[in-house]
């Protein structure tokens, strides 16, 4: 039987409190697998088994303060007593982060004013990413463990890179850039569009039809502030909005082959298959690398319904692609999917005329949002007028232009011009099935911290990951992957990065627009944790009512222990912009002391954010 004992963690401390136990009584365990969390006033950190076996006895509870050299786990190696018992060397039994030091008893006081915020007790266990990807260590993986960047030696060296990226989008061109700054010789293939989905047809070209909508809606209700503009001579002139799109489009396109060649990255346009992992074709050319990245990004799903193939042909039925270069302005359209992509083109469309109708499989639309934000979206959403939501509707077939759908056990048909498939994304892996790649059922190459894939030397970024698809991640993953490579090649200049999920935003560009980061109130009540939220309504703030758009709130939810924030939701006009202060917040392990102590900026819809942390601080907001 081997006895863990808790050994000083690297910062000289005799103590720790024990912030979850990631094992129980008969699980295996091998060698490095993670038993328990301890937090102390300097680190919060993993701890790990030092020997194979199972679980015998865990001998310590969640929220105990230990002391180093104390048995806190036993663990059935096979071996009978732990022999080193009878050893002066107790550094097998010491289960440390960074080895093992020799044991005190003595307790040392920890003389701090107010306690440090966690990395894990709080914040890394509640802030769980929404797809169940476990929090990431901030101490497993990291640049102890570095090993030497694979080298390969080319036959051709006038083709051989140090890395190879596949995909110029967002990641793809930035993750390249960096690896250029950072010294490495860069190819990045491309088959269709620098800036990939976000600058072509995501991000960008749905963000300028919307500014569009926005101005048109806003013309028409011009009278709300006191102008007079007779609403029969407002037009959208659907070609010139068209245009006005594909120049903001080509722009950042272009800048983007600019700052490639700028940063002295090799271009190669077309189709890349791997031979490989060192080597890949392009146009029947062989290109070889050291490293490679997989950038491939993603395509929208489909729906496989009777009459769909049929429908897709005539141009009936669209996908996100289709809707953002419609022929004209349709007088009705249907939208299948009430999920981010849906809920935007929605607002797009409705704002210039059109009868907008979605057709929701679940509950309710957006169900990945707060339950007060959804329920506000919603009533917003069909105020504001031009807009139907049938939740409980289950798409049966499509006939001529015409979509068939179930609800309640009855059949139902609705007409349009278009029907907007928006069902989700699915990623792209095509040229990369031969090298080994473990993925996931849902075709997603998986990575650890470093986006480094279980093939030596070969890595992923960006939504062929799955992680979050959202085009700050892939950006942020591409400069972990770079630092990574050229780490482990020994530049000294390269970070230790990990992409931490559990901070990202996530935004909608809506009318009013969605942000978030963290857990929503509903997902917290379902786990049972302890948290204290508040909401705060924009009608109480002036530059709200100087604006003439008071709908929607800030709101914020923290543990009440260390006053951390583990999730905040904003709905308003300019909720987009308004999330990256809690952001940082979040980042540099801020409260909302320091946040209700900060000096906001009036009038400023941000100073909603300041009165919801102060009604958390103080028990109630100053102007409420």
């Amino acid at each position: 039987m081997f006895k863990v004992k808790f050994a000083d963690i690297g910062e000289g401390l005799t103590e720790g409190t024990v912030t979850e136990v990631l094992v129980k009584v008969g699980d295996n365990v091998k060698s490095g697998d993670p038993l328990f969390n301890v937090e102390t006033d300097k680190v919060s950190s993993d701890i790990y088994a030092p020997v194979d076996g199972v679980i015998a006895n865990i001998l310590i509870k969640s929220g105990q303060e230990i002391k180093v050299g104390e048995v806190v786990v036993e663990i059935n190696d096979g071996k009978g007593d732990n022999p080193t018992q009878k050893t002066e060397k107790p550094v097998e039994e010491n289960a440390s982060v960074v080895g093992s030091t020799p044991v005190s008893n003595d307790l040392i006081q920890r003389g701090r004013s107010r306690p440090v915020p966690p990395r894990k007790d709080i914040v890394d266990k509640v802030l769980e990413t929404l797809d169940g990807t476990p929090p990431i260590s901030l101490v497993k993986g990291n640049s102890k463990d570095l090993k030497p960047a694979p080298k390969f030696v080319p036959k051709n060296i006038e083709n051989h890179f140090d890395v190879i990226m596949v995909g110029a989008g967002v990641g793809g061109y930035i993750g390249a850039i960096k690896c250029s700054r950072l010294g490495l010789k860069t190819l990045i293939v491309e088959k269709a569009n620098y800036g990939g989905v976000c600058l072509n047809i995501g991000c960008i070209p749905t963000k300028t039809l919307l500014k569009s909508a926005d101005l048109y809606e806003q013309m028409i209700k011009a009278d709300k502030y006191g102008i007079k503009v007779d609403p029969k001579n407002v037009r959208a002139d659907w070609k010139a909005i068209q245009e006005r799109k594909e120049n903001v489009v080509s722009k950042l396109t272009t800048g983007v082959k600019g700052l490639l060649k700028k940063n002295n990255v090799t271009v190669v346009e077309g189709n890349a298959n791997a031979i490989d992992k060192n080597t890949i074709e392009v146009n029947k050319k062989q290109y070889t690398c050291d490293n490679l990245i997989i950038a491939t990004g993603s395509i929208p799903n489909s729906m496989n319904l009777p009459g769909a193939d049929d429908a897709v042909k005539r141009g009936f039925l669209i996908d996100s692609t289709g809707a953002l270069a419609l022929p004209k302005i349709p007088k009705n359209l249907v939208i299948i999917g009430g999920g981010v992509i849906g809920v935007e083109f929605a607002c797009v469309y409705k704002r210039l005329g059109t009868k907008v109708t979605i057709l929701q499989f679940l509950p309710t639309i957006l169900e990945m949002l707060d339950s007060d934000v959804s329920k506000e979206m919603t009533k917003e959403l069909i105020n504001r007028g031009n807009l139907e939501i049938i939740t409980g509707a289950s798409t049966k077939e499509f006939k001529d232009n015409t979509v068939v759908y179930e609800k309640d056990g009855k059949t139902f048909t609705i007409e349009a011009d278009y029907c907007l498939q928006s069902v989700g994304r699915r990623t792209v892996t095509t040229g990369f099935d031969n090298i080994g790649l473990e993925k996931n059922e849902r075709n997603h190459i998986i990575i650890n911290d470093h986006c480094e894939t279980n093939v030596d030397g070969v890595y992923a970024i960006g939504d062929v990951t799955g992680k979050m698809m959202l085009a700050h991640v892939a950006s942020y993953q591409g400069l972990i992957a770079a630092n990574r490579i050229a780490k482990r090649l020994g530049n000294p200049e390269a970070e230790d990065l990990i992409m931490d999920y559990n901070k990202v935003p996530s935004c909608i560009y809506t009318h009013p627009e969605v942000a978030m980061i963290g857990k929503t109130e509903d997902q917290l009540k379902k786990e049972g944790v302890e948290y204290k939220a508040y909401k705060f309504p924009f009608a109480a703030i002036g530059k709200a009512l100087a604006d003439g758009n008071t709908t929607g709130f800030v709101k914020l939810i923290c543990e009440p222990k260390y006053k951390q924030i583990i999730g905040a939701h904003i709905i308003s006009n300019t909720a987009t912009d308004m999330i990256s202060e809690i952001t940082t917040l979040i980042s540099s392990e801020g409260t909302i002391t320091e946040l209700a102590k900060a000096i906001h900026p009036h009038p400023t819809l941000s100073e909603a954010v300041w009165e919801a942390a102060e009604a958390l601080e103080y028990g109630k907001p100053i102007n409420f």
